[in-house]
């Protein structure tokens, strides 16, 4: 129990830079129009394909298990 106790910051740190490069990697294509309104192309629908599905998906999946490490590590840290 203790190595999983000393193992999870490292996990968390792991998941916290690879859910910034998840993030950042899908804002390649954003303006900064779209950021205050102006792009009209950044409110309109379109369906994810191929690498930017699998980016979208990873990234949410990533932010998951950074919440679910970080509840783990703080109940594990209390007791």
């Amino acid at each position: 129990m203790e190595a999983l106790v000393s193992a999870l910051p490292y996990a968390i740190i792991i998941l916290s830079i690879l859910l910034i490069v998840g993030i950042v990697l899908q804002q390649r294509g954003a303006s900064l129009g779209g950021a205050f309104g102006g792009d009209n192309f950044a409110s309109t629908f379109y369906k994810r394909r191929g690498a930017e599905k699998f980016l979208f998906n990873a990234t949410i999946v990533i932010a998951i298990l950074l919440v679910l490490l970080a509840i783990m590590n703080f109940l594990l840290e209390r007791s």
